[in-house]
């Protein structure tokens, strides 16, 4: 659980990182958008890479804590579940923007200790979609051939609607996750599109 401070650390710096890039914001200055003293920063966060760590393992957590709320919701059916975990990440990259942004671009500069760990983190969140669609095929319910191609697929397209979402229109975020979550399970269901047994 962050403190109120480390909260404050986090947040300026992700806007400073967004909007300069992590090479050319200065951690002086995130100590001055966060209103606080270098040294306070420092307290918490030994450098900027120590800082960029925690920003993104933050982004990681919100990003686990939606979809998570939605699976919650969604009971046992792997239908159901895939139609959650797709509305979970457009809810994410709708919601929470610069999150997903710091996410497509600055995962880069982590150093070999930092990106071990935010890959860690990474890989047991991926293994959410991993295991729907393994319940799926086992129960019959999804009839895809190719069931990894299909997750790569899931993931890649939720991910671009960052690339692309308008707040102002014309979709909305329910609008896009329930189109998406279509899409989605005509990958895993061929079958429904009266060709089984191949996916698009």
């Amino acid at each position: 659980m962050l403190s109120p401070k480390q909260r404050l650390f986090i947040e300026a710096g992700r806007k400073e990182f967004v909007r300069n890039g992590y090479g050319s914001s200065s951690i002086r200055t995130i100590a001055q958008e966060a209103g606080v003293s270098l040294s306070a920063l420092y307290y918490h966060y030994k450098n900027k890479q120590d800082l960029l760590l925690a920003i993104l393992l933050d982004g990681v957590d919100t990003y686990d804590a939606v979809c998570d709320a939605e699976l919650a919701r969604a009971g046992d059916d792997p239908i159901e579940q895939i139609r959650a975990f797709v509305r979970g990440n457009v809810v994410f990259r709708t919601k929470f923007p610069e999150h997903g942004r710091m996410i497509a671009t600055e995962v880069r500069n982590l150093e070999p200790e930092g990106a071990r760990l935010y890959e860690a983190r990474r890989r047991a969140g991926r293994q959410r979609i991993r295991d729907i669609i393994d319940r799926g095929v086992e129960g019959g319910v999804f009839t895809t051939r190719y069931p990894d191609d299909c997750r790569r697929s899931i993931l890649a397209m939720v991910s671009a609607v960052a690339n692309w979402y308008d707040p102002a229109g014309p979709d909305t975020p329910e609008e896009i996750a329930e189109r998406y979550a279509e899409l989605s399970l005509a990958l895993l269901c061929p079958a429904a599109t009266g060709e089984e047994g191949t996916s698009r």
